[in-house]
């Protein structure tokens, strides 16, 4: 059995490569450095192999797929993790920088679900998962440039998997795994950064915790999962009153930047990823 995890040469990509590995895959594991990714590949074992992709490139997608076809037999599950997080008041990033985010964040996962539903369509059977973030599912101040790329992820996969229904797929299918902030190196970066409070105000998750929840979906393939549960059903309430909850998200942004400066104080638990 074939799979392929992009973003996977760090965090919780690599964490997922393992997790598949552990389930009798021969993950092909990508990154943009290839380095990391050959490293995580030759620790995970279980016929594990690396190469370097950029997925805001839909060709090196498409021979990304192909390869793992060609090498393994078969492309079961994609998973697409790589992301990239910026943040600041959206009049504050650079046009480089809200093209960096939309072109990772939401044709990364547009160019890696269209690359393995291909073949994924062919065979009759597949699972595409995309690691989205809770902020696909309600606005963030400080980070709105990512939550927007985010929110267009969720979008597209929806659609797409309502595509797959009405072609009259039903062997294939498509998951999203919405977390809150994960405690990995990416925000960790941000400890000293205010644009990234709102990250910090709600539960901070493990690895393991989101690569759980990656593993049950897996099992029981769901269109939207957020991890823990009660905070989607907590921001689909701040969805449904935009107004009030522009107000819910300052208090937010306040409890953040509180737990920002506890956690620089009682130190990085680097265990944690």
């Amino acid at each position: 059995m074939g799979a392929l995890v992009t973003g996977a040469g760090r965090g919780l990509g690599a964490r997922i490569a393992a997790l598949l590995a552990d389930r009798g895959h021969a993950v092909h594991v990508t990154d943009v450095d290839l380095d990391a990714a050959t490293e995580v590949a030759a620790r995970i074992g279980g016929g594990a192999f690396a190469s370097a992709l950029d997925v805001r490139d839909a060709a090196a997608c498409d021979a990304a797929a192909a390869e793992t076809i060609a090498r393994t037999g078969s492309l079961d599950v994609w998973v697409n993790n790589a992301g990239l997080l910026v943040t600041g008041p959206v009049w504050e990033q650079t046009p480089d920088q809200r093209r960096l985010m939309v072109e990772v964040n939401t044709l990364g996962v547009m160019n890696g679900t269209i690359s393995a539903l291909g073949p994924m369509r062919e065979a009759g059977r597949g699972h595409v998962v995309n690691v989205v973030s809770l902020a696909g599912l309600v606005a963030v101040p400080g980070e709105g440039v990512y939550a927007g790329s985010k929110h267009a992820a969720l979008g597209f996969s929806l659609s797409a998997a309502a595509d797959l229904r009405l072609a009259g797929v039903r062997g294939v299918d498509i998951s999203c795994v919405c977390p809150d902030g994960i405690w990995t190196p990416m925000l960790h970066d941000k400890l000293d950064d205010a644009g990234a409070a709102l990250s910090f105000s709600g539960v901070l998750l493990s690895v393991d915790q989101v690569t759980a929840a990656v593993g049950q979906v897996l099992d029981r393939p769901r269109p939207v999962t957020a991890v823990p549960r009660w905070r989607g059903a907590q921001v689909r309430v701040v969805d449904a009153f935009p107004r009030l909850g522009q107000h819910g998200l300052a208090l937010g942004v306040r409890v953040g930047r509180r737990a920002q400066r506890r956690l620089r104080r009682q130190g990085v638990p680097t265990s944690a990823w």
